[in-house]
């Protein structure tokens, strides 16, 4: 099912605009981590006019609050967090040129059409595997709100991380798309 790709970031909109709902990913380069918590904070410096704590045009942000560092590891389990959460935040990111989402779970209407409008895409990790998706981060750094702990902005370094296409630029939901193959009629 799917292409397989493989995304260096920062991404411009020509890196993402082949990818299509299905297609399999690797990530590399800088991805950023940021959660519901931390989601409010950086729409209240948008808001207020202010500098954001990370860069967001061609980035990507891994909804995910992982564990902590078992010894000589960089990170500790860093399985994805349910994406919705996220949806009241993520248009206004995307706007101010965010790329690509990862995560898990289905995305509002919203955040599709916000997809669509400013060349983004939503991308799922593994759920329940949260050490193998560990293993594709290689340095994990505190950006922002350390008071928010395992929620705090992460910067991380990842190496092949294994991600699926869930929505595209045109739109496309695998969730959707994905049923149909199996339904019987």
């Amino acid at each position: 099912m799917g292409e397989a790709y493989h995304l260096k970031t920062p991404l411009s909109a020509g890196d993402i605009e082949p990818l299509r709902s299905g297609d399999r990913v690797t990530v590399s380069g800088i991805v950023y981590t940021a959660r519901d918590a931390a989601h409010r904070r950086l729409l209240e410096l948008i808001e207020a006019g202010k500098d954001l704590p990370m860069p967001i045009m061609g980035q990507v942000i891994y909804y995910v609050g992982p564990s902590p560092a078992p010894p000589g590891r960089v990170i500790g389990a860093a399985g994805p967090t349910t994406s919705y959460r996220m949806d009241p935040f993520a248009p206004k990111l995307l706007e101010l040129g965010l790329k690509g989402m990862i995560g898990k779970g289905k995305r509002s209407r919203e955040v599709i059409e916000a997809m669509v409008r400013y060349k983004g895409v939503y991308m799922a990790a593994i759920g329940g595997a949260g050490a193998l998706m560990a293993r594709a981060i290689k340095e994990a750094r505190v950006v922002a709100y350390e008071d928010l702990g395992p929620e705090a902005i992460r910067e991380l370094r990842v190496e092949n991380l294994p991600v699926i296409v869930v929505n595209d630029t045109l739109g496309n939901d695998l969730y959707i798309e994905g049923q149909k193959q199996y339904r019987i009629n």
